[in-house]
């Protein structure tokens, strides 16, 4: 029976151990046993340097999701790959994910394929210097980062006092 099992990988690894694990299951014979090999994946809009820059980000950095009938020889195949350090469960005994989880981690990055997700590249605190708009060259603090809407609340002098102003991640830059 076919299922999803999470196998743990070196951190930065998750390409590699997918190539080498298609590899062994093909060069293996075990193919009957495998149907995918995923590392799950989300596009993500950061923002650098007043550019949105569109990037894909791991999902869950340090796993590989396997769909796999699972026995003795398909399991060695797995353990044996290198760059795996071995399955994710309870004891010796791989534990499969439940299918409302799997869904969840798949259509992440289906969901996101459509609207990309928004990283902030700003934190609170950080000094910025405003690119666009009727106050451009004005410099501010970022007070609160809104990243669904990719909108700052910056404070910006004006005439000597300190003025709340609401901009676009691509209305600013960082100040280095």
């Amino acid at each position: 029976m076919f299922q999803w099992y999470v196998v743990n990988t070196y951190s930065g690894h998750e390409n590699k151990v997918k190539a080498n694990l298609e590899h062994r299951i093909d060069s293996m014979g075990q193919r009957p046993r495998f149907r995918r090999v995923v590392v799950p994946t989300e596009q993500v809009i950061e923002t650098k340097d007043g550019q949105k820059v569109t990037a894909e980000k791991r999902v869950l950095p340090g796993y590989v999701l396997v769909n796999m009938d699972l026995n003795d020889d398909a399991w060695m195949v797995v353990k044996n790959t290198p760059g795996v350090t071995g399955f994710v469960g309870a004891g010796s005994k791989p534990v499969p994910l439940q299918q409302g989880e799997v869904d969840r981690i798949l259509k992440t990055g289906a969901a996101n394929a459509e609207r990309p997700r928004s990283q902030a590249e700003f934190t609170l605190g950080e000094s910025v210097k405003v690119t666009s708009g009727p106050l451009s060259d004005f410099d501010g603090e970022i007070v609160d980062v809104n990243a669904d809407q990719q909108k700052l609340k910056v404070l910006v002098d004006i005439f000597e006092r300190q003025v709340p102003v609401e901009l676009g991640f691509d209305q600013v830059k960082k100040i280095d």
